[in-house]
């Protein structure tokens, strides 16, 4: 690998677009079950939060699955095996999200006496017919993915804080520790660091927007945001 080539944002999403064409029907199942499973938010923040997450880093296997398929159509690889071997990483870094997320809001809601809040982040069933009847397609859309968006938000600030953009993937791929794969990924993250903050600037920006403008697109964000981080680790890990 040349360290010296520079990575570009635009080379990056003009990847990550092609390579949803290059399974797009499987794309398009996977992002409607993204749809089902990020309503949970709506149902417990806790189990949202795992949703969102395993969503987002299942989509990472998902992936690779597809990029095996391509290199090697009789490869005997299954859909089952990209989910069986992402999933249980997906739901450990889940849960890892929803103690730091709970730690937060717990301070927050200690400090004004709002201990119900506590309760409710476990469950807080709204899935109600009053919540469920909204003027439009739109509004509805915002009600089912309006924390969704946030967590995206909360989980890509914390990856890149506490871990690294690559870090997932080199654990679940080269099956590095959390620590070996936060350095290897902070490492290489200096060769293309522009391009990273751009990256995660557009997908905020992005997750902004489907709060209020694009709710409809929500599902669509996770999966752009999964193949994102896989052609990008792709890039600077899989051919050394």
């Amino acid at each position: 690998m040349n360290i010296f080539r520079k990575a570009k944002f635009s080379d990056w999403l003009r990847k990550a677009l092609l390579f949803f064409r290059r399974g797009w029907l499987i794309w398009a199942v996977y992002t409607l079950v993204v749809a089902v499973l990020l309503t949970l938010t709506r149902v417990s923040y806790a189990l949202g939060i795992i949703a969102a997450v395993a969503s987002l880093l299942v989509g990472v296997g998902l992936a690779k699955y597809l990029d095996l398929k391509h290199a090697s159509p009789d490869a005997e690889i299954t859909l089952g095996w990209a989910v069986k071997k992402s999933l249980p990483l997906a739901i450990i870094a889940g849960l890892v999200i929803v103690v730091c997320w709970f730690a937060f809001s717990a301070v927050a809601n200690i400090a004004n006496r709002d201990y119900g809040m506590l309760a409710r982040f476990f469950f807080d069933w709204q899935l109600t017919a009053q919540n469920l009847n909204r003027p439009t397609t739109r509004e509805l859309a915002i009600f089912l993915y309006g924390y969704a968006n946030l967590t995206l938000i909360f989980v890509l600030v914390m990856m890149v804080t506490f871990a690294s953009w690559f870090s997932y993937p080199l654990m679940l791929f080269k099956e590095y520790s959390w620590s070996r794969a936060k350095e290897a990924g902070n490492q290489e993250e200096i060769n293309c660091k522009e391009a990273l903050y751009k990256t995660l600037a557009f997908l905020i920006l992005e997750a902004l927007l489907c709060t209020e403008v694009t709710p409809l697109l929500t599902p669509v964000l996770y999966v752009l945001s999964s193949i994102l981080m896989f052609v990008s680790y792709k890039e600077y890990f899989e051919h050394k």
